[in-house]
C-alpha cells in the first residue's frame, strides 16, 4: 500500500552520482490495477514484472545495466526481476522482500504468515481485512489509529494485496534458484518486524551467492518510517557495488 514517492529522500542523498528511476506497482501509486483481473484471473509475480520493465524501458538503454531496490512486495518483484535478466543486474538491494514461496513448507513463520492470509480472505468487510494486514506490518491497533482518509484509502487498495498474496504465495521459485543471482547483494530486516520477513531475510544471507545480511533496529516498514537510519546502509552499498563494477 505505498508508492513510489518512498524512495524520494533516498534519491536526493544519491545526488547527481546516480539515475533513479522509481516505480509504482500495479494498483499503487498511479499505476493502474491489473487490467486483467477477473473471477478466474491468476496473478503472478511474472505479471508484475512485466509491468516494471514496460515502465523503465523508455529509460534504458537496450541491455543497459543497472541497480535493482525493492522493499516489501517489491523486494520480492525484484528478486524476481534479477532472475529474469541477471547480466543486466548489477547489484541487489532487498529491504525485506515478501517471497514467502522461499520459506520452508513447514516452518512456523510460514504458517503464520498463510495465517494471516487466510484471515484477510475470510473478514467480512474491506476495513475488517485491512484491518489485520496492517496491524500484522505494524503494530497491534496501528489501522484503528490512522485517521480516517488513511483507513479509507488503504481499505480501498486491499484488493490488489489479495493479488499479491495469491502470486507470492503461488511462486514457483526456490531457494536454490537463487544461486544464479551471483551480483553482489545485500539483505535487511528489521529487529521488531515479523518472523516471516526476518527468516526470509536470514535466508536469502545464505543462499544468495554473495550477500551481506543486516538487521536494522526497525520494524517491517523501515525504509519509510526510519529511512534516516536505512538509506545511508543503501547509499554506502550502492558505492561498494559501483567499485565491483568497474574492476575489469
Amino acid at each position: 500500500m505505498s508508492s513510489k514517492s518512498q524512495w524520494q529522500s533516498l534519491t536526493a542523498q544519491l545526488g547527481d552520482d546516480y539515475r533513479c528511476i522509481a516505480v509504482d506497482l500495479q494498483g499503487y501509486g498511479a499505476s493502474p490495477f491489473p487490467a486483467d483481473a477477473g473471477a478466474d484471473y491468476v496473478h503472478t509475480l511474472a505479471h508484475e514484472v512485466d509491468a516494471v520493465i514496460a515502465a523503465i524501458s523508455s529509460r534504458l538503454e537496450p541491455g543497459e545495466a543497472f541497480h535493482l531496490v525493492g522493499h516489501s512486495f517489491g523486494g520480492a518483484c525484484a528478486l524476481r526481476m534479477a532472475r529474469r535478466m541477471p547480466q543486466r543486474v548489477q547489484s541487489l538491494t532487498l529491504f525485506e522482500p515478501v517471497a514467502f514461496h522461499l520459506l520452508p513448507a513447514a516452518h512456523p513463520a510460514k504458517a503464520e504468515i498463510v495465517g494471516v492470509v487466510e484471515r484477510i480472505k475470510a473478514s467480512a468487510t474491506d476495513r475488517d481485512a485491512t484491518r489485520i494486514f496492517i496491524d500484522y506490518w505494524n503494530r497491534a491497533g496501528a489501522f484503528d489509529a490512522a485517521p480516517e482518509s488513511a483507513q479509507a484509502k488503504m481499505a480501498a487498495q486491499i484488493a490488489k494485496v489479495k493479488l499479491d498474496f495469491q502470486a507470492l504465495l503461488g511462486e514457483p521459485a526456490t531457494l536454490d534458484d537463487l544461486s544464479m543471482l551471483t551480483m553482489p547483494s545485500l539483505v535487511m530486516a528489521g529487529a521488531r518486524s515479523p518472523a516471516s520477513t526476518r527468516l526470509l531475510v536470514e535466508q536469502l544471507g545464505v543462499s544468495l551467492p554473495n550477500a551481506s545480511a543486516l538487521t536494522t533496529p526497525t520494524a517491517h516498514m523501515g525504509p519509510i518510517t526510519h529511512a534516516d537510519v536505512v538509506n545511508p546502509l543503501i547509499v554506502n552499498f550502492l558505492s561498494g557495488a559501483e567499485v565491483v563494477a568497474e574492476q575489469p
